[in-house]
């Protein structure tokens, strides 16, 4: 396993990250979920990312007793606040209110005392940045967070909390969680360029493209059973789940057997190719994919193969790049 620095912190994570979304509390049992988290720990998986959203905070607690088998010290866990968590017009968003009550239902959830790396979900139009980014500060000084970030902000409202949390003498924000995989790379443009330049790690989700750059679709028809397409989630993947797509996803495989990995493993060194990125987030359902998936960490990938994959997936991705 490798380490990078989160952003501009001390804080190191594996360039592999183990997820939750859709996952533990939800399409994952218990015991499974356990596995799942127990083969990424034994290869030198350290972060484990989470949200009081996920299966209406069903995840926190599936992780809650797993937690308590590792070393909490080295340990680094996340989780994140925005999205309702109730029918109240209280509860939700990135309020001072709304922020304080959900980090302590997260800390009981998970039984922990403090969460490493807390995120703001998504951006917040109906709240001061100034009140958001203060709490933030303030859950850190009472010791309840240890670092924060934040999830699919742009590059001005990035620049915009940075800014801020240094001219009064906050916290600043090590973090953002985009989207990004070969098929998804519309933070290069702006997003990427800015944490780098303002001291945030970007620790990415969906890097297989929801499971897409796996190479296990082949036919918008007629997927596999049992997988996202096949069931309730498909809606989800809509973009990704066209024929071109999939026919270009499976020009890739002679690559990946040429060079000796899974295609998996092609997609999150793809992805870690990027200085911006710090680790990729991927799902876990069986202990046999999390080991695929941390082989990922230790797979280096030349320009020419960086070059053919480009070559194959440009022509397919829809990567607009964000406005703002």
């Amino acid at each position: 396993m490798r380490y990078r620095a989160l952003g501009h912190s001390g804080l190191k994570v594996s360039v592999i990250g183990i997820g939750s979304w859709l996952t533990f509390g939800n399409s994952v049992d218990r015991d499974t979920s356990r596995a799942c988290i127990l083969a990424a720990w034994e290869a030198g998986v350290n972060f484990i990312d989470t949200a009081n959203v996920y299966a209406k905070g069903a995840a926190e607690e599936t992780l809650a007793p797993i937690v308590r088998e590792l070393n909490r010290d080295a340990l680094v866990l996340a989780t994140k606040v925005y999205f309702p968590m109730g029918d109240s017009v209280n509860e939700r968003g990135l309020s001072r209110k709304h922020i304080h009550d959900q980090v302590h239902h997260s800390l009981r959830r998970l039984g922990v005392e403090y969460i490493d790396l807390y995120q703001c979900h998504r951006y917040s139009t109906s709240t001061p940045l100034e009140e958001t980014c203060e709490m933030m500060n303030d859950l850190i000084r009472a010791g309840k967070v240890l670092y924060w970030g934040v999830s699919e902000w742009n590059a001005d409202q990035i620049v915009a909390a940075v800014t801020l949390c240094r001219a009064r003498g906050w916290a600043v924000p090590i973090s953002n969680q985009p989207q990004y995989s070969a098929l998804w790379r519309r933070i290069e443009a702006r997003v990427l360029p800015v944490c780098d330049e303002y001291g945030l790690g970007n620790v990415v989700w969906s890097p297989l493209a929801m499971g897409i750059l796996t190479g296990k679709y082949t036919d918008t028809a007629h997927p596999p059973a049992g997988t996202r397409a096949a069931g309730p989630y498909r809606d989800m993947m809509e973009e990704y789940l066209t024929q071109p797509v999939l026919d270009a996803v499976q020009r890739l495989q002679p690559l990946a057997s040429q060079a000796g990995i899974s295609m998996s493993q092609l997609a999150l060194a793809w992805v870690l190719r990027q200085p911006a990125v710090t680790s990729a987030i991927v799902g876990a359902t069986n202990p046999a994919h999390v080991k695929d998936n941390v082989g990922a960490a230790e797979v280096k990938l030349g320009d020419d193969l960086i070059a053919q994959i480009d070559r194959v997936l440009s022509p397919v991705a829809p990567n607009e790049p964000y406005l703002a």
